[in-house]
């Protein structure tokens, strides 16, 4: 199935599951080059590989909560411009209120929790905690009902996931070591969760037809959020512009141009050239990228634990990604023509 809905669009970006999003490269009239499409690449997997090393850099200086309140609210503000600008219509008042649930779920206990975690754990550490994020939206679909048919390949690939998450704590979990805060740890493990919760969430719910305005209106209204909360929190009276340094300020430019803006500007470009199970294999490579870009740039610790559960943890994730989606109405279909026969046979045999 074909579809361009927002909200399915957005399911992609957050839960990285195999759907047929967009239309596909054979439709569209003009190629692209393969140039073209290797930069693309390129910017979701090192751009948002690089963006958890960003966040521990960013939060050097400026408090957590008020740092993600400014990178999602300028740069969902520039996107919403940019959408309104091109012809994309004013949302409804609905729409806000829809908008600020999931950006509560997505950004203040998504992105925020994570930012306050990565003050006490490695950045490479944080992305393999939030590459769980495919495995919670699955768990919590199949809670939910939206996910009905989970084969065998979806469930190995659940427990090889979190098998590798308790190998990559495990060993650390009762020693107190500066490197397992197990209160960041889980934080971390929340982080995604709530990424999950809020995917399911914006699957149910409608927003404005142009992705770009949908999702500047979450980001906007989760940086409103992450605001209050940095605020009620006390960050306000820890947040000493001349302490800010460099390092933290370009880290948030980095996260606001080209973690927020450039990076989800060449996934939804990717969604109408490339496949979507060619676009969701980011889900897959950027906890690897996370890892290596932070024992590369911040000398972050590789163990051997690390790699096994880096390695155990990205196959589950594959298994879950790349599982075959069974649509439920061909189900019901099928069911009746199954029951249909069965009623013919009876008849016959009296």
């Amino acid at each position: 199935m074909l579809t361009r809905e927002p909200a399915q669009i957005r399911t992609l970006l957050y839960s990285g599951s195999v759907s047929d999003i967009g239309p596909r490269a054979d439709s569209n009239t003009h190629t692209p080059s393969t140039l073209q499409v290797t930069l693309g690449f390129a910017a979701i997997y090192l751009i948002w590989g690089s963006t958890y090393l960003g966040i521990r850099y960013a939060v050097e200086t400026i408090p957590p909560l008020l740092m993600m309140a400014i990178r999602h609210s300028v740069a969902g503000a520039l996107v919403y411009g940019w959408a309104r600008w091109r012809g994309a219509p004013p949302p409804t008042l609905k729409h806000w209120r829809y908008a600020l649930i999931a950006g509560a779920f997505l950004f203040l206990l998504g992105h925020g929790v994570l930012a306050w975690a990565e003050q006490k754990i490695p950045s490479g550490l944080a992305a393999l905690l939030c590459a769980t994020l495919p495995l919670w939206t699955v768990l919590l679909g199949r809670i939910r009902g939206s996910e009905k048919h989970l084969g065998a390949k979806t469930y190995a690939g659940i427990l090889l996931g979190f098998a590798g998450v308790a190998l990559l704590i495990g060993p650390d979990a009762f020693r107190h070591s500066d490197r397992m805060n197990l209160v960041a740890t889980a934080a971390a493990m929340f982080s995604s969760f709530s990424w999950a919760v809020g995917t399911i969430y914006s699957k149910g719910i409608a927003m404005p037809k142009s992705t770009l305005l949908a999702a500047s209106m979450q980001m906007f209204a989760g940086g409103m959020w992450l605001f209050l909360a940095g605020v009620l929190s006390g960050e306000g009276s820890r947040l000493h512009l001349a302490s800010i340094s460099a390092k933290s300020t370009f880290a948030l430019l980095y996260l606001i141009v080209f973690g927020s803006i450039v990076a989800f500007t060449a996934f939804t470009w990717l969604l109408s050239v490339a496949s979507p199970s060619r676009v969701s294999t980011y889900a897959y490579v950027n906890p690897v990228v996370a890892v290596f870009i932070g024992w590369a740039l911040a000398a972050e610790p590789i163990g051997v634990h690390t790699i096994a559960a880096t390695v155990v943890i990205v196959a589950g994730v594959f298994l879950v990604i790349t599982r075959k989606k069974v649509d439920p109405e061909r189900v019901e279909v099928l069911e009746e023509k199954r029951q249909g026969m069965t009623g013919s046979r009876g008849a016959t045999c009296n």
